[in-house]
């Protein structure tokens, strides 16, 4: 199984001569959806999904979205594309096993609706959390994609979310928002506390799971 690292919180991931394509939202170049055959989105907000530029794919090439049923409504006409997926649900995306966790979105602050999110564990090997720091409990995660800046998190729980999963190596996903200053500052302090391998990768980056 390859993995592309596209920007901000988009994963790629390629399997068996299936493509698989993870959270491609407004900061990720549309050309990741180049060749999908699915699409598993976390949840609605636009950092995530890239509403125009999947209902252009969908236009070109039918293929399925999965994501939770509230997705609905922000994607308009692409909404008959969903297969409504819900938390602890598991189910194939093109030719990959998935399974789902979570359920909710972190809070960002009480006066913003909490929506609905889902993390995504894929082959029983690379977790993908959305906007959540859900810790599966019942697998040994291989492969953590880590949400490293957002505006609903801080460090600590961010760190201490990567030492409770425990994955053998961790990378920074949801970085989209961050300047040289922030990456020189948080690489540095997820490399040393992590208690994994931990990297950030740099937009197309491909890497083995």
């Amino acid at each position: 199984m390859q993995l592309t690292k596209h920007a901000h919180s988009c994963l790629r991931v390629e399997h068996d001569g299936g493509v698989l394509v993870i959270d491609p939202g407004v900061f990720t170049d549309p050309a990741a959806l180049d060749g999908a055959d699915a699409v598993l989105v976390t949840h609605e907000h636009p950092d995530h999904v890239n509403v125009e530029a999947l209902t252009r794919q969908l236009d070109r090439r039918p293929i399925p979205v999965h994501g939770p049923a509230s997705l609905a409504a922000a994607l308009g006409d692409a909404a008959e594309a969903l297969d409504p997926i819900q938390p602890g649900q598991s189910f194939t995306a093109a030719g990959v096993p998935v399974r789902a966790y979570g359920g909710r979105h972190a809070v960002i602050h009480p006066d913003i609706p909490v929506v609905d999110n889902l993390g995504y564990l894929v082959d029983d090997r690379v977790y993908h959390p959305g906007d959540s720091l859900v810790v599966p409990t019942d697998v040994r995660i291989d492969t953590l994609f880590a949400p490293i800046h957002a505006p609903w998190s801080k460090f600590s729980e961010v760190l201490d979310f990567i030492r409770e999963v425990a994955p053998r190596r961790a990378f920074a996903l949801h970085d989209g928002l961050l300047n040289a200053n922030g990456f020189a500052v948080l690489d540095r302090q997820y490399t040393a506390l992590s208690n994994c391998e931990y990297r950030r990768l740099e937009p197309g980056t491909r890497i083995a799971a």
